[in-house]
């Protein structure tokens, strides 16, 4: 027997506690009465007082506690052999990387072709199990001694286009190793890629007892160039206004010049060529997309010349359509606020929207619903048939912008939402005082990306009760200057100033174009949608509170169907498990292509550091001991937990004796 903490017996002196206490008698004098001693002779008198150890099964009992209590504390445990992993009755468990990297060369035919080697030196009374792994881990076979069985596992072994994951593997090794009944040996056939470790290296421990057997497939960090990245829009509205941004990595390559070619639909449209330096990045920037109308698959291609074609393009997926009209209302005896507005919207990036203005009685005969949304901007009174029709407009889906000035304030009531107006929280005359922006809502769209609002100068306001709608901004007299309400299926967004540069001096400053620039596209319904994912990410089908029922039909890039029937009625997202282009059909009609690339972690070919290798080797081997030098393997069983049961025992039954010997001393 050995001990984890031997320094805790040392606490077993405490047993000299119950030695005392036992042997400690309380004197008593007795006193009695007796005459003068005053002719008594003064002696000296000695005596010897016997103590003997009093209620000696309690006193045992006390003892063996304190023993017990110490050697739960010192954590003892004993060694017993079993059969080493060299030995009969193995579990071996061949696990083949089928990331995105092993498409590189031969790395796949070379790990497959390993793994079939070592499964024939199978031995008698052995099993072996075959598992995959990517990002995550797959079962190709179950623990078996079939040698067909198992074949067949590794031959079914493809590559995949998603990240690799030696985190993951040792996750699905713990649970093996706790199913596993006797010696477990981890055959490893990977490319053995240093962007697969995890970011702890915690998370790479391998069970106790697990022996692990790496195979390397590739014999060094292989140079490589790829398309790291591509900024495209996802919407086009003016090609002539397009740039796209493109970025080329070099991995342990030399330094070169490469030709990088912009593809639309399968069409060269353009190229260009770029100094790359080594082991560094550049850039390059397309001017322009000539994209005809409706959605278009694009790639950035780079004439690499390496080993590993498979990061050498880019996809994305754009969308060409028609600017969106848009309708602005105002009062003409305040013409600013248009002038503002419109050359906020037509300076913005993609030109989305086209705007078309009118005063509040030349509105009445338009047909609302053509607008991707309504703009008003301090109207004062509307008639009452354009009121119901925006209401109408509103309930059916469709978005406002409501500005409120002084006009609105005679008012009293704002359109739609029929909120009381208090009154004008500033005077009438501007530059007297001012108030600036205290606090803002960055999760709201209008304003996410809109920069600071700190230095605008606010000098009027109107004063709204909000409600139930959802406050965006507050100015520093808690005034709400942004919120939001929903209305039947639409939303309306109030702005309780004005465009003008007259209330307020907001137009002039550079988050004016970007928050009318989201704004519109946040009541426009055009999301920020991105051109490209990756592999191994999540598309949105549906929203939460959309319910399910409606059918989504999806196309993977191989143009099979990747939902069944119930998970199209169902998913709300779509797991992106391969690269290309997925073809999306909503109910509502719209078809959306969704560009999917490898994770470029998976384009460094870097390998694991030796020393790192050797660490991960010996997290499933006990210290000390080498899991292959003999035939035997030692492993420490703990029985603390049998000495905690005693103690517990003995300390119920000390309270027993205890009491009952208290019991008869106070009698």
């Amino acid at each position: 027997m050995s001990f984890f903490s031997p320094w805790y017996l040392a606490a077993a002196a405490l047993v000299s506690l119950p030695v005392w206490l036992h042997l400690l008698e309380k004197h008593r004098n007795i006193t009695l009465p007796f005459s003068s001693l005053m002719f008594f002779e003064r002696r000296t008198q000695s005596s010897v007082k016997h103590r003997r150890l009093r209620y000696l099964l309690l006193f045992a009992l006390r003892t063996a506690v304190l023993l017990l209590l110490a050697l739960t504390f010192a954590d003892p445990f004993l060694r017993s052999s079993r059969p080493s992993a060299g030995g009969g009755n193995r579990l071996l468990v061949v696990a083949i990387d089928q990331s995105f990297s092993m498409r590189e060369g031969s790395r796949l035919e070379r790990a497959k072709t390993g793994a079939l080697r070592t499964l024939a030196a199978l031995g008698s009374g052995d099993r072996a199990q075959v598992l995959a792994f990517g990002e995550q881990v797959r079962w190709m076979s179950e623990p078996s001694s079939d040698p067909a069985a198992l074949r067949a596992g590794v031959q079914a072994v493809e590559a995949t286009d998603t990240r690799g994951s030696y985190a993951e593997l040792a996750r699905a090794l713990r649970s093996i190793a706790a199913a596993a009944r006797g010696p477990l040996e981890l055959h490893l056939f990977s490319d053995l890629q240093k962007s697969s470790l995890p970011s702890s290296f915690a998370d790479l421990r391998l069970p106790e007892g697990v022996r692990l057997i790496p195979h390397a497939v590739s014999e060094g960090r292989a140079p490589n160039f790829a398309v790291e990245n591509v900024i495209a829009p996802r919407r086009v509205f003016d090609p002539a206004k397009v740039r796209l941004q493109v970025t080329v990595a070099s991995y342990g390559a030399p330094r070169a010049s490469r030709r990088l070619a912009l593809v639309l639909n399968g069409r060269e449209l353009g190229s260009k060529t770029v100094e790359v330096p080594a082991g560094g990045r550049a850039s390059a920037e397309f001017l322009g997309l000539d994209a005809p109308h409706g959605l278009n698959r694009g790639e950035i291609r780079i004439d690499s010349g390496d080993s590993f074609p498979g990061d050498d393009r880019f996809r994305f997926a754009v969308e060409r359509s028609d600017a969106r009209p848009a309708l602005f209302i105002h009062d003409p005896r305040s013409p600013r606020g248009l002038l503002y507005f419109r050359a906020a919207l037509e300076s913005s990036a993609g030109a989305a929207f086209t705007l078309e203005s009118v005063s509040a009685g030349q509105s009445a005969a338009l047909p609302l619903s053509k607008y991707a949304f309504v703009v008003l901007s301090d109207p004062g009174s509307l008639p009452s048939r354009l009121d119901e029709e925006l209401r109408a407009y509103a309930q059916a889906g469709g978005s406002l912008l409501i500005a409120l000035g002084r006009f609105s304030a005679a008012r009293g009531k704002i359109a739609i939402l029929d909120e009381a107006v208090i009154a004008p929280a500033r005077p009438e005359t501007p530059g007297e005082r001012f108030e600036t922006v205290a606090w803002v809502d960055r999760a709201h769209p209008s304003i996410r990306r809109a920069g600071s609002w700190d230095d605008v100068k606010f000098y009027q306001a109107v004063r709204v009760k909000p409600g139930k709608a959802r406050v965006a901004a507050r100015l520093s007299d808690e005034t709400p200057l942004l919120f939001e309400q929903q209305v039947g299926q639409g939303r309306v967004l109030v702005f309780a100033s004005t465009f003008d540069n007259i209330a307020n001096d907001f137009p002039l400053h550079a988050s004016f174009v970007p928050f009318i620039e989201q704004t519109a596209h946040y009541l426009g319904n055009l999301d920020d949608g991105r051109s490209s994912y990756l592999v191994g990410s999540f598309f949105e089908l549906r929203q939460a509170s959309s319910g399910s029922g409606a059918t989504v039909e999806v196309l993977d890039p191989s143009g099979a169907r990747a939902l069944s029937l119930e998970e199209s009625t169902r998913a709300r997202v779509l797991a992106l498990a391969s690269a290309g282009f997925y073809d999306v059909r909503r109910p509502s009609g719209r078809h959306e292509l969704v560009a999917v690339n490898p994770d470029r972690q998976e384009s460094d070919l870097d390998l694991i550091p030796a020393e790192t290798l050797a660490l991960w080797e010996n997290t499933g081997k006990e210290p000390g001991v080498d899991n292959a030098s003999g035939e035997q393997e030692s492993r420490r069983v703990p029985f603390w937990w049998y000495l905690m049961a005693a103690l517990l025992l003995l300390a119920l039954g000390e309270s027993l004796v205890s009491n009952r010997h208290l019991g008869k001393e106070a009698g």
